[in-house]
């Protein structure tokens, strides 16, 4: 068959009276109780709580055309491919460093994101954070937990050593997508000068906020007392924030991370800690995850918070990832990969045959190529682009 000479690419979902239903799994969780409702018509969903494509089914690895997963699984090039007939990947969730975006596009796997559900949970967990850092709430309550007696002024300035007032503070922002505006705006209410870095975003929206453009990494390190970081992670920013980095910002700022673990060189992070060159860091994500506090350049750094990657988390914003996760997967299986997806994230690296929907291949799979003379030509057309590209190196055989 001609596709026998274009291993990459894979044809779009059948789904109707004449093929199985198509699978579709949850890769690393249990609970597809949202889901189901929503795909149950078209597709039959599964779970595998997987942490590795190691522990996946090989049903699964053979059959399953959409995969639904969190943030607990990674999928290397050599992961994906394992699998056989998969066409579609949602993130529940705005990261997808976890998945190799390029090797799935070159073999015709659309990958997706949900971005904006959580955004407020983010800002909210980010905001708490930062204040927690400021006011040291965390480290109050320990000080009571552990008998300490708080009465006297001399005791409260003691054990309340580091508060900070807020209003005047400069807030830089690494990033100002969703999440960063969203910060951003809620910084503002509690009286601080807001500055931001985003050499990917277009001016102007700045203005609309209220907020103050820097357009170098150093000019922000070096104006903020509390830096934020709010940018996905990519081949170009790992470890962003690193010893040298880390010296240019001022003496004694803070440092929250609510967006990907591998931004942070963990390792001059604590350093930095306990030098006291960074008064005090939150942390959400981590490099290694699940983190601990008993192993790894954390364990033994001083005034430093860390929660499990929960800032984007609540029952309600669960929920609508989930749903809009199912949702993007009924458009796959009903339409055509990638153009009636909504937030394919890897168009750009992707590899597809001419774009079907799935009713016209359906009928092609039922008449012969030599009869069916438009699918025929498109074929055929889909050979020339090829060999006309160089992207077709095996001699044709009909």
């Amino acid at each position: 068959m001609w596709r026998q000479h274009f291993p990459g690419i894979r044809p779009q979902i059948m789904n109707g009276p004449m093929h199985p239903r198509p699978l579709v799994a949850l890769l690393d969780g249990r609970d597809c109780t949202v889901e189901m409702p929503i795909l149950k018509d078209l597709a039959t969903v599964a779970f595998c709580d997987a942490q590795s494509t190691q522990e996946i089914h090989e049903k699964v690895l053979n059959e399953a055309v959409g995969a639904m997963m969190y943030h607990t699984i990674t999928l290397t090039r050599e992961d994906l491919e394992k699998f056989k007939a998969l066409r579609i990947i949602i993130r529940i969730g705005s990261g997808y460093d976890n998945i190799d975006i390029k090797a799935a596009g070159e073999m015709g796997i659309a990958v997706c994101n949900i971005p904006s559900a959580a955004v407020e949970e983010t800002a909210d967990s980010t905001l708490c954070h930062i204040l927690n850092l400021y006011r040291r709430n965390t480290w109050l309550y320990q000080a009571l937990r552990e008998g300490t007696r708080v009465q006297s002024v001399e005791q409260i300035r003691e054990v309340a050593s580091g508060a900070a007032r807020i209003r005047g503070e400069t807030l830089g922002l690494i990033g100002f997508g969703r999440s960063g505006q969203a910060v951003a705006v809620r910084a503002k209410v509690f009286g601080f000068n807001v500055i931001f870095y985003d050499p990917y975003l277009q001016d102007g929206l700045e203005r609309s906020l209220g907020v103050q453009r820097v357009y170098t990494l150093q000019d922000l390190l070096y104006q903020s007392d509390c830096v934020s970081l709010h940018c996905n992670l990519n081949e170009h920013n790992h470890h962003l924030i690193n010893d040298f980095t880390i010296k240019q910002m001022r003496q004694g700022a803070f440092l929250v991370n609510s967006a990907r673990g591998g931004l942070v060189d963990e390792k001059a992070l604590a350093q930095a800690l306990k030098e006291g060159r960074v008064r005090g860091a939150a942390l959400d994500v981590h490099e290694s995850e699940p983190f601990s506090f008993t192993q790894g350049p954390l364990k033994d750094a001083p005034n430093l918070i860390c929660t499990p990657h929960t800032a984007w988390y609540s029952e309600q914003a669960s929920l609508e990832m989930r749903e809009a996760a199912a949702t993007e997967i009924r458009r796959a299986v009903t339409g055509r990969i990638p153009d009636s997806l909504r937030n394919c994230v890897n168009k750009e690296f992707f590899v597809t045959t001419a774009p079907w929907t799935v009713e016209q291949q359906q009928m092609q799979q039922q008449m012969h190529p030599e009869l069916n003379g438009a699918a025929y030509s498109r074929v055929n057309q889909t050979m020339v682009q090829a060999i006309a590209t160089g992207g077709m190196q095996d001699k044709l055989y009909t």
